[in-house]
């Protein structure tokens, strides 16, 4: 291990140092101040005679009389069962005022790429408790699938409430997996931090969960670091140790300005709106750990959460999100404002993975038919509301009335159930019988015959006179 004392620039959180010598990509480093105290950070870059490093804590205190010692090894989580209902920073470090950890292993951060070949297909529905994710949008084992938010939204609330009630269902006579929650927070404000703490600890939801905190005070560079951490983690306790993980990340747009700035202070060619060229790779690398592996019973599912600058859904975060994800779970400004808790939109919502982890044996055998018939009966609802806007209400058929009584029920009792009801499927989807029982017969032309004969509920005044005729 040699060590330099050939700071030759520091730039905002970029310490740039001459070499003899080849260093690694990624590769750790020790800086020690002349006033004594040890900094660690990472190789970003390396070249013939240069390497830049980017410094976890910040570059405060640094001088180019400043020794720095390259480790020969890159950064690695300490991983252990015990890490559940514990608390660390964004570095990895406890600051729950609990033991050091003791790990059973040190895993690279990077992780490794899954084998396309032994990836097993995701088809295992995980009931979050949200009707409108659960029964339109729903959630399946080893899926990436993001909530689109914007500010002043909340998305914080909907993010616990699914840390809380996400539970696996099994089927009849399977024993299961054990459920944890990984919840890495990226940026978040001191106040945000101690809301999500005292949501965790009142519910009892940390014991079965490791919880990363990056603050906005904290460097830029170690955001980059923290989601790593909590996926190293979870890869850990869902392939060696069998459990079905569920990581939540809070705020990739945070992430994402991490990266921009970096880029920035590298001096970096910017992309669109001056984010890195590379910043699709590097989403990539995150959201494509999720997943479930042949012969492994544990699986890695994400909801990262992202709030769009501007609520534009064409802002390069959310639309490279998009590409590389299988769906979204959009959270609209307007339900916000009419006070739908949680305010999810579920027509440009979407599960790409739904139509595989629903149905007879997964959930129910009316589940696909019935999300089917909500959407288009809300759709509808939705494009006669413009027209209501036009011509007046009483210019409308009864059957358009139906139509538009049917949309604003969904809204207020489908999509709203506040932040502390946990619906099982069984009530998600009763309740959408509710709702299409409104609608006349004719109308469910989505659902299978047997189904509504099934679950129809007649109205009792019309049944005794179709019964009196």
């Amino acid at each position: 291990m040699k060590e330099y004392q050939t700071i030759t620039e520091i730039s905002g959180p970029l310490v740039f140092a001459e070499v003899d010598e080849p260093v690694g990509y990624d590769e750790i480093v020790e800086i020690e101040t002349p006033q004594g105290e040890t900094l660690r950070g990472q190789v970003l870059e390396s070249s013939e005679g240069i390497v830049s490093i980017q410094v976890f804590e910040g570059t405060g205190g640094i001088d180019r009389n400043a020794s720095v010692r390259f480790l020969g090894e890159t950064m690695k989580m300490p991983v252990t069962e015990d890490l559940l209902g514990r608390v660390l920073d964004g570095s990895g470090n406890p600051i729950d005022g609990g033991p050091e950890i003791v790990p059973d292993k040190r895993q690279d951060i990077v992780g490794k790429a899954i084998n396309p070949y032994s990836r097993e297909y995701p088809e295992e529905f995980i009931q979050t408790g949200v009707s409108a994710i659960d029964g339109m949008n729903t959630l399946v084992r080893g899926q990436k699938l993001p909530i689109f938010s914007g500010s002043g939204l909340p998305h914080n609330e909907l993010a616990l409430q699914i840390a809380r009630q996400a539970t696996v269902p099994e089927e009849e006579g399977e024993g299961g997996s054990e459920f944890a929650v990984i919840f890495g927070a990226m940026g978040i404000t001191q106040e945000e931090a101690n809301e999500f703490m005292d949501d965790f600890e009142r519910t009892g939801a940390l014991e079965r969960s490791v919880v990363f905190m990056n603050l906005a005070d904290d460097p830029a560079v170690e955001r980059q670091v923290t989601p790593r951490l909590a996926l190293t983690t979870a890869e850990y306790l869902a392939f060696e140790k069998d459990y079905h993980v569920l990581v939540i990340l809070t705020d990739m747009t945070n992430y994402c300005e991490a990266l921009r700035e970096i880029g920035a202070a590298r001096e970096e060619v910017p992309g669109r709106r001056g984010y890195p060229g590379y910043m699709y790779t590097d989403l990539a690398q995150l959201y494509e750990r999720a997943g479930r592996i042949e012969g492994k019973d544990g699986s890695v599912t994400q909801i990262p959460i992202l709030t769009m600058p501007g609520d534009d859904d064409t802002h390069p975060i959310p639309d490279l999100t998009g590409y590389i994800t299988e769906g979204q779970i959009v959270m609209d400004r307007d339900l916000n404002s009419q006070g739908i808790e949680p305010p999810i939109n579920v027509l440009p919502s979407l599960s790409r993975l739904m139509d595989d982890g629903i149905g007879e044996g997964l959930t129910r055998e009316d589940h696909g038919d019935v999300s089917d018939q909500m959407y288009a009966a809300y759709a509808e609802g939705e494009d006669l509301r413009d027209l209501v806007n036009i011509v007046g209400r009483e210019a409308l058929s009864e059957r358009d009335n139906k139509f538009l009584d049917f949309a604003d029920r969904f809204e207020e009792e489908f999509v709203q159930q506040g932040y502390d009801t946990n619906r099982s499927i069984d009530d998600t989807l009763e309740l959408g019988w509710d709702l299409l029982s409104d609608l006349p017969k004719a109308e469910l032309n989505r659902i299978d015959e047997e189904l509504i004969e099934e679950h129809y509920r007649e109205d009792e005044t019309e049944a005794a006179e179709v019964t009196a005729d």
